[in-house]
């Protein structure tokens, strides 16, 4: 089995893992690079690969940076079956269709170019195809794939590929532990070889019992001096477990009553594959059993799906609360916010999920005093805070725990999905803890197994 890594090698994002195995060629995922104007450049390029000659897709989760440049490959050529479980591949359907109008808007004013074209996304629709978790599938003459629950959001898998007497897990990305709302991540199957995510593969989350308490910190803080509390918030995952503690909140009286604007199509559309695939979820976790499995719906909250209900929220005064896509900042209507209220002192930004390098996110992260938001220069006077425990992603224990099991039968980990330093710093924790090889993916790098 030959695999060469396409992207998220050496960094976090544009995931895309070509599989040549039993004579036959396969992606695992097909993700949009995401950050730098580099990253920009690198979506509108032709793939290093004829799109005409891949089989078939493995989709591990719906995520921009796993599925967002499928429909260009289906525009460029591709014309075999995308396979995913049934969640991811109704999520990953609204997903392009979101992306899409995000670039049509940043095209419309900035001119930047469109990655692809909405028939695309009708023609990459067709080819999906439904799978099972724990189903043993044999997607091409002798390659069989298995799709396993990786716990991360709704649908993620982690894949097991099994061709040329090899086995292979690409292990998407890893959920975090105690997420309210998901099952536990299933433990790895027997393989050869592991490509292992290792976004936090550095550091170890904040304990998730602590998280209510820094949210309830920053309403408290905001409301209390009139300002706006914006929480950029990526729309699967992320924005469910945000809106059941702050459900909570409300519902306990903890804070006097304010406006809460979920300001994201993506988050609203996906209330309905939720509720489809409540079989899917934790049933017996208090958010099932509070609000009877519809996160959207407590006093004060209001969806804002048009851009007209969107631009309203303007002509509310003081306190409120909007939470808006996208998680990193890079786009969407979080931008428009953070263009208005970045210069208030009395607001704040709570970031509650991962900025990948040269995202507007990293910048307000890493304490930049002025950005640009579409070519305009923003002063930061607004408190910036983050919360680590709202992260869907595994943490650095989290990993070692899934691997660990399998030391006695795997040969190498190679690690993806992750910036160099820490790719690094993971690589040498996983030989400590387990003894096995690992080795950091590099952009291009072939690997054998």
């Amino acid at each position: 089995m030959r695999i060469t890594c396409y992207g998220a090698a050496g960094e976090v994002t544009g995931s895309c893992f070509l599989v040549e195995a039993a004579g036959r060629r396969l992606l695992v995922d097909c993700g949009l690079f995401q950050g730098m104007k580099l990253a920009d450049l690198r979506n509108h390029a032709a793939f290093p690969f004829s799109p005409s000659t891949i089989e078939a897709v493995l989709l591990t989760h719906s995520h921009a940076d796993h599925t967002g440049r499928v429909p260009k490959l289906v525009h460029d050529g591709f014309a075999g079956k995308i396979y995913a479980t049934a969640p991811t591949a109704e999520l990953t359907a609204l997903l392009w269709k979101d992306n899409f109008e995000i670039m049509r808007y940043d095209h419309e004013k900035t001119g930047h170019p469109m990655v692809f074209e909405a028939v695309d996304i009708s023609r990459a629709e067709s080819h999906l195809q439904q799978v099972s978790y724990r189903e043993r599938l044999e997607i091409l003459p002798n390659v069989f794939v298995t799709w396993f629950d990786a716990g991360h959001i709704l649908g993620s898998s982690f894949v097991l590929i099994e061709a040329d007497g090899k086995r292979v897990v690409f292990s998407g990305d890893q959920g975090n532990r105690s997420v309210p709302i998901l099952q536990d991540t299933d433990a790895m199957p027997e393989a050869d070889v592991v490509f292992c995510e290792a976004t936090y593969g550095a550091s170890v989350h904040e304990d998730s019992s602590t998280r209510e308490e820094k949210l309830l910190r920053s309403l408290r803080e905001t409301i209390a001096v009139g300002g706006v509390l914006m929480i950029p918030s990526f729309a699967i995952e992320r924005t469910q477990e945000l809106l059941y503690d702050l459900n909570t909140i409300v519902e306990k009286h903890k804070i006097p009553l304010v406006p809460i604007f979920l300001d994201s199509p993506l988050a609203i559309d996906a209330l309905a594959v939720y509720k489809k695939y409540r079989n899917t979820l934790r049933m017996d976790a208090a958010c099932i059993v509070a609000c009877g499995d519809d996160f959207f719906q407590f006093p004060g909250l209001t969806l804002t799906h048009s851009r007209d209900e969107s631009k309203k929220i303007n002509n509310v005064t003081g306190p409120k609360v909007i939470i808006a896509g996208a998680g990193m900042m890079n786009g969407g209507r979080i931008q428009h916010h953070l263009m208005r209220y970045l210069p208030d002192a009395k607001s704040e930004v709570l970031i509650i999920g991962y900025q990948a390098a040269g995202t507007l996110g990293r910048h307000i992260l890493d304490g930049e005093t002025r950005v640009t938001i579409f070519g305009e220069h923003i002063p930061v006077h607004a408190r910036i805070r983050a919360i680590g425990a709202y992260s869907a992603h595994a943490d650095k224990e989290k990993l070692l725990s899934w691997i660990a099991p399998q030391k006695d039968r795997l040969k190498k980990v190679v690690v993806i999905h992750s910036d160099k330093p820490v790719a690094m710093s993971f690589a040498e924790a996983v030989t400590a803890h387990t003894g096995l090889l690992a080795h950091v993916a590099g952009f291009e790098e072939v690997i054998e197994v």
